[in-house]
This record gives C-alpha cells, sequence and structure tokens, in this order.
C-alpha cells in the first residue's frame, strides 16, 4: 500500500477514526483527524501549538472555545447533503464538542502562532464556486479560503464531483516557495463516496519522476499529498467528495499548471 494512503479504522476508546499528524506524515504544518461519536459523548481538547477548524461533516453538536458555547450545530445526515457547519478555534485555546446526535466531525490543523478569535463558519458564509467544464467540472465550497483574514495558516476547502467526473484538474502542484507565482502548501485529502461501495483514484507524481504513486480510494481515506500533482477521478455512477487541509509558510494558494495539461485550461465561476 502507498506511504501517501491512509484508511480509516474502528473508532478507538476516544472515538478517533483517522489522524495524519506532522510527525506521521513526515512535514510540518498540516494535522488532520476524523472521529465518529455517538449520543451523549463528550471530546474536550486544546489546540496547543496549532489553530483549528471543526468541521461537522454530519450529525449535530454543541461546540464551545474557551468556555464560549456556539450552541447547538449542524443538521447534514452526510457530507452529499448539503454545505457544513464548522468552528475555527485559534492556538492555545480549549474546545469541548457535546455529541446531540449521531455525529462525525473533521479537525482540521495548522501550526500558528496569532490569536485570532473563535467562531463559527456557517453554511450561509461559505462561498461557493463551479470549477472546470464538461467532464472536469466539480462544486467548490470554500471554508477557509486563503483571503480569510480571521486564520493566520489553515486553509480549508469542501468539493464535490459527480460520478465520470475529474476534479484538482488540470494537474497543478503548489511545493515550492516562490510567491507570488507558487506557494509551498502540504494537503491532505480525505474522500468520501455516494454510494459507498466504490472507489476513486488520485495521482501523486512530479514531472522528475521521483514521486509517482496512482492510488485507488476508497470511502473514508485519506491521500497525503508532500509534493507534485495530484488530480482525481470519479468512476462513473460514485460521486466522490474530499475535504482538503492546506496550510504552509505563507497562507496563500498560489500553483504552478502542468505544462503538459496547458492547453486544457482552469476556469472557475461563483456559483448563484
Amino acid at each position: 500500500m502507498s506511504d501517501l494512503l491512509i484508511h480509516s479504522s474502528k473508532p478507538d476508546p476516544r472515538g478517533r477514526v483517522l489522524s495524519v499528524t506532522s510527525e506521521s506524515a513526515q512535514w510540518h504544518y498540516v494535522g488532520f483527524e476524523v472521529f465518529h461519536l455517538t449520543t451523549d459523548q463528550e471530546m474536550s481538547e486544546s489546540a496547543g501549538s496549532n489553530e483549528l477548524c471543526l468541521v461537522i461533516l454530519s450529525g449535530k453538536a454543541e461546540i464551545s472555545v474557551n468556555q464560549k458555547s456556539f450552541g447547538i450545530l449542524g443538521e447534514l445526515t452526510n457530507v452529499f447533503d448539503g454545505l457544513p457547519w464548522s468552528v475555527y478555534a485559534p492556538c492555545q485555546s480549549n474546545y469541548k464538542v457535546k455529541v446531540i446526535t449521531v455525529l462525525e466531525i473533521a479537525i482540521c490543523k495548522a501550526q500558528a502562532k496569532q490569536t485570532f478569535e473563535p467562531r463559527v463558519i456557517a453554511p450561509t458564509d461559505i462561498a461557493q464556486e463551479t470549477r472546470g467544464q464538461g467532464t472536469n467540472i466539480r462544486y467548490v465550497r470554500n471554508i477557509l479560503p486563503d483571503t480569510s483574514l480571521y486564520a493566520e495558516a489553515l486553509l480549508v476547502i469542501e468539493v464535490i464531483t459527480p460520478g465520470g467526473h475529474w476534479s484538482s484538474y488540470p494537474p497543478h502542484k503548489h511545493d515550492t516557495d516562490y510567491y507570488p507565482h507558487e506557494t509551498y502548501l502540504e494537503e491532505t485529502y480525505y474522500h468520501r463516496l455516494s454510494p459507498p461501495s466504490g472507489f476513486g483514484l488520485q495521482r501523486v507524481y512530479t514531472d522528475d519522476g521521483t514521486l509517482d504513486e496512482s492510488i485507488a480510494i476508497r470511502d473514508g481515506d485519506v491521500v497525503l499529498v508532500p509534493k507534485g500533482f495530484h488530480p482525481v477521478a470519479a468512476p462513473h455512477g460514485f460521486d466522490l467528495y474530499y475535504l482538503n487541509v492546506m496550510a504552509g509558510p505563507k497562507k496563500s494558494w498560489k500553483f504552478t499548471m502542468s505544462k503538459d495539461h496547458a492547453h486544457i485550461g482552469w476556469t472557475s465561476t461563483p456559483a448563484r
């Protein structure tokens, strides 16, 4: 199995089914966890040196940061059901999640030093766009984009890719610190499928061939993108969701397109 592929596991005693740390990924900036929690469970944690974005993927929970409750949030039955509720928690804060209904929650992390105010990111706060053309069309939801003024390093984006379509395509990369032309950003892809019995494909590769992995992904997998191009394909009959977490030394998403795919072009249209 590829070192870039991480399968979900059965919930541990805390309800955690996935964990990516800077140590396990052998990089510096991004961390990612997913928890499956049952009714009346509680989770209390310190953000430590990370700023966080808690994304409710399904179910309902009461979330508080530094003892300030944001009330009961969440309304989705699954990630394909609509836009999520999220909570931003700064570094050195403490957060608490009290489960109201069976809950799937993602904890997106990035190393940070500034302490912004905790806040709710409601579905109405999420900018949406349609990206691509033809069988390259996918639907992007910018939960915490690089244009946000209320986070130091963390970028969080959801993407829905219809069956039979390509995503993160044409291939692009962001592994070189060459601002304003390109920024270095580590990235995780958390994949879900509808129906969940299918599979998707992701290739992670560099021009020089030092990295070239073609990965079959199943529902609940994470793919690490430490460098290189990283396109995704959703087979016919299976819609694909992924939650991206990105971070690096500069909070800006500047990428370089694959020269082999330059004739395709990159298009993006805000949702109405």
